[in-house]
Formats: structure tokens, C-alpha cells, sequence
């Protein structure tokens, strides 16, 4: 596997798809980062790092009634074609209505806060 963060985001969006409960995917700190970033913003309920080498993450996703919380992933800076924004240049995601997360040096974090620490870095992905 060449890009293991797009490979979480076809996870979740299959999932979705499906209308699964949970979905599970190898372990990495990036990862989890991204995940504690969804927790907060409310797009999943719950996430666990799961046993011991090699981990593994569960993910809980959230539905209202039949229809996923998560309308799209997209992932933007990739392996072969990395995207970095200052801090000015951090795009509002649908308007505002979505989270865009960025790998600044002080960790990840989403636009809005990165907008507001004056941080610039590595667009990683948009959630709406």
C-alpha cells in the first residue's frame, strides 16, 4: 500500500456505503489523529486502538436514520503530488459546512484552528 490515508478514507466512504456499524483498518499515529479530528467534529462516535503489534483501529460510524453523517471524503495532498497551504490559503470546505485537515508542525489540526494559530502546512483531506 503506497498511501495508507487514502486507503482510510475508502474504508470509511465504503462503509458508509454500506451502512456498516463499525469499520477496522491497520493502526498508524497519522491515523488516529484524523480520527480524534472526526470524533471532535462529530462526524464519528467513537474510535479504539486495538491490540498489539500489528494494531489495529475500530471505528464507530455515525448514521441519522438511514443516511450516513459523512456526505464525502476527498483526499487532496497525496504521495506523489504534496499540497501545502499557508495559513491565508487554507480553503473553507463547503462553505464552511465541512472540515478541511491540515499537518501543520504542531500537529494535526483542522483549517479553522490552523486559520487561527496563524499556522500554514500540508493539506491533507476534506470531510463534509
Amino acid at each position: 500500500m503506497t498511501d495508507p490515508i487514502s486507503d482510510m478514507l475508502t474504508r470509511i466512504r465504503n462503509a458508509n456505503r454500506a451502512l456498516l456499524p463499525t469499520v477496522q483498518m491497520p493502526h498508524s499515529n497519522m491515523k488516529e489523529s484524523i480520527a480524534q479530528i472526526l470524533k471532535r467534529e462529530g462526524y464519528i462516535s467513537d474510535f479504539a486502538v486495538e491490540g498489539k503489534l500489528p494494531k489495529t483501529m475500530k471505528m464507530k460510524l455515525k448514521y441519522q436514520g438511514k443516511k450516513s453523517v459523512i456526505e464525502g471524503l476527498r483526499r487532496i495532498s497525496s504521495p506523489g503530488l504534496r499540497r501545502y497551504v499557508g495559513a491565508t490559503d487554507i480553503p473553507r470546505v463547503r462553505g464552511g459546512l465541512g472540515v478541511a485537515v491540515v499537518s501543520t508542525s504542531e500537529g494535526l489540526m483542522t483549517g479553522n484552528q490552523a486559520r487561527k494559530k496563524n499556522i500554514g502546512g500540508e493539506l491533507i483531506c476534506y470531510i463534509w
